[in-house]
């Protein structure tokens, strides 16, 4: 097919968590001609399917942007990695396949900000219709839509310790994070059906590939939509070092996410007038919130030697680990077929807030950073948990909602060009007060009884980080991101704002952002959960539902 000569009623640029939702829906119309278009490469790669391997597809550039922040000044000047996928399913073929939804204040508060079709009740059909929940329909879930929820037996004592020890702390417990209540120790769902992933690509994609309305274009970058007369008329992207134009003969979506949704308006002129200007790029639509509001959830670990042989570090051997992947691969049985952030909670720092505050996962070893992967850097000096043969166990924590806000700014005019992130984790001294109190919360919960028959030294922070000072300097050197950026292209009204309630972008027509760029804030929990339910809301609104 010329693709370029034919063109295309609909092209989404983007096949990740929300893309691929929108091809699938788009394409199910058979007179609607749809072209999918992907900066990398088909999900071909069986360890693309191996729940374990996150940790691995994370660290490692295959199927990665591989991005990193520029030095960030709360965090000792350092670079973090911010690995976001570059693959078909995109962020949810690496990432840890965690599904929460985040709390209905989330969503009922983009609605009190002047966005009435954001309200829960309004999003929640859009959660029902994408999930296939292993508990079945109800009033909060949905059955026999595409992307499988499903929830792994807990096999660890030590995830069970940590919910034992949540409610000996006086914390409750809660049996769905989706549910009526979230706040509580729990077990997490996951994107995960017969020991495999549930990648938005193998949900939603692989049920449309063979339409015949529905092109999938791989290995090209689209670098610049051409706005003409105010209006979205194409795609230029890079193939095989070409430059070739496609027509958009009714609208074109935008679904490279929160780095590359706002790096692609920019380059073609939506954005801020100073900004584009510096580069020699030309106006088309005066924008200034485009790249602005970026948000992310900053974690820190606290972790301990284990007394007992009973952690991940058993198959961190070198054949154990390859028989556990071949067992995933052939059986989507064992070890690998699960990922091991099983047990969780959602938590409130002061009993008097209205709702959770911070989020944990526990697992049962320590950080990845710390596990001898194979083919990966060995672990860095004070994790491995020498004193116990490298047993180890760890809870991550984070505040759900910062206050902290960043920027993404383009580097240069060469569209192919990674982007200068600027998180400004920690900019706003209420989150990192809260951090330290976080860290307090996870060491008062693991001094709990259920921990007795486990717990060694503390590894980190350390026993002798105590001092507010002494926690503000380790949170410096320590934390990290969690992989939950959002709302750099924000929904709402105002003269910040990228996109109106139906994700049309403002001034420009025929262009939408649908991914969680939209984010007026960000939501309570992991993030690709609400992503794949925008998707689906933007392809009712397309679709006139």
């Amino acid at each position: 097919m010329d693709m370029a000569r034919c063109g295309f009623d609909c092209i989404v640029i983007g096949a990740g968590s929300a893309g691929c939702v929108l091809a699938n829906r788009l394409s199910a119309d058979p007179a609607v001609s749809v072209l999918l278009i992907e900066a990398g490469g088909r999900d071909w790669n069986p360890l693309l399917r191996v729940p374990i391997m996150t940790g691995l597809f994370l660290r490692s550039r295959l199927h990665n942007w591989s991005y990193r922040t520029e030095p960030e000044p709360e965090l000792a000047g350092r670079r973090l990695a911010w690995p976001r996928g570059r693959v078909l399913g995109g962020s949810s073929a690496i990432n840890g396949m965690v599904y929460t939804r985040g709390t209905p204040l989330d969503y009922d508060s983009w609605a009190q900000a002047g966005l009435p079709g954001w309200s829960f009740d309004r999003v929640l059909p859009f959660f029902k219709r994408a999930e296939d929940h292993h508990a079945g329909a109800d009033g909060l879930h949905g059955a026999g839509g595409p992307l499988a929820v499903g929830r792994p037996v807990l096999e660890s004592p030590l995830g069970d310790a940590f919910v034992a020890a949540g409610a000996a702390a006086g914390f409750p417990r809660t049996g769905d994070f989706n549910g009526p209540e979230q706040e509580g120790f729990g077990r997490y769902d996951f994107n995960i059906a017969g020991g495999r992933r549930r990648s938005s690509a193998s949900a939603y994609l692989d049920p449309a590939r063979r339409r015949p309305n529905l092109t999938i274009v791989t290995g090209a970058q689209v670098a610049r939509i051409a706005i003409e007369s105010g209006r979205a008329r194409a795609v230029e992207l890079v193939r095989r070092g070409r430059t070739e134009r496609i027509e958009a003969l009714r609208e074109i979506v935008l679904c490279g996410g929160t780095v590359n949704s706002p790096v692609l308006l920019m380059h073609s002129g939506i954005g801020d007038p100073d900004q584009l200007h510096r580069h020699g790029i030309a106006v088309a639509a005066p924008l200034t919130g485009v790249g602005r509001n970026l948000r992310d959830h900053l974690l820190v670990r606290v972790s301990y030697e284990c007394r007992q042989s009973i952690t991940l570090h058993n198959l961190m051997r070198a054949d154990r680990a390859a028989l556990a992947v071949m067992r995933a691969l052939l059986f989507g049985t064992g070890p690998a077929a699960r990922f091991p952030l099983e047990a969780g909670a959602f938590l409130k720092s002061d009993p008097a807030l209205s709702q959770p505050d911070l989020q944990s996962h526990f697992l049962p070893g320590l950080s990845t950073a710390a596990l001898r992967l194979p083919f990966l850097a060995p672990p860095s000096a004070g994790q491995a948990g020498a004193g116990h043969g490298g047993h180890g166990f760890f809870a991550n924590i984070y505040p759900l909602r910062p206050a902290s806000r960043g920027t993404i700014e383009l580097a240069s005019s060469d569209p192919l060009a990674a982007p200068h992130i600027r998180p400004r984790y920690l900019s706003d001294p209420a989150d990192r007060a809260l951090t330290r109190r976080a860290i307090r919360i996870l060491r008062e919960i693991f001094a709990r009884a259920p921990f007795d028959p486990y717990r060694g030294a503390e590894i980190m922070p350390g026993a002798a980080v105590q001092t507010d000072r002494d926690l503000d300097a380790w949170i410096s050197h320590n934390a990290d991101t969690v992989f939950h950026p959002v709302g750099t292209c924000r929904m709402g009204t105002g003269p910040d704002a990228v996109v109106d309630g139906e994700l049309r972008v403002h001034g420009i027509a025929g262009l939408r952002v649908a991914d969680a760029s939209i984010m007026p804030a960000i939501t309570s929990g992991n993030t690709n959960a609400p992503t794949v339910m925008i998707a689906e809301k933007a392809a009712a609104m397309m679709i006139g539902e």
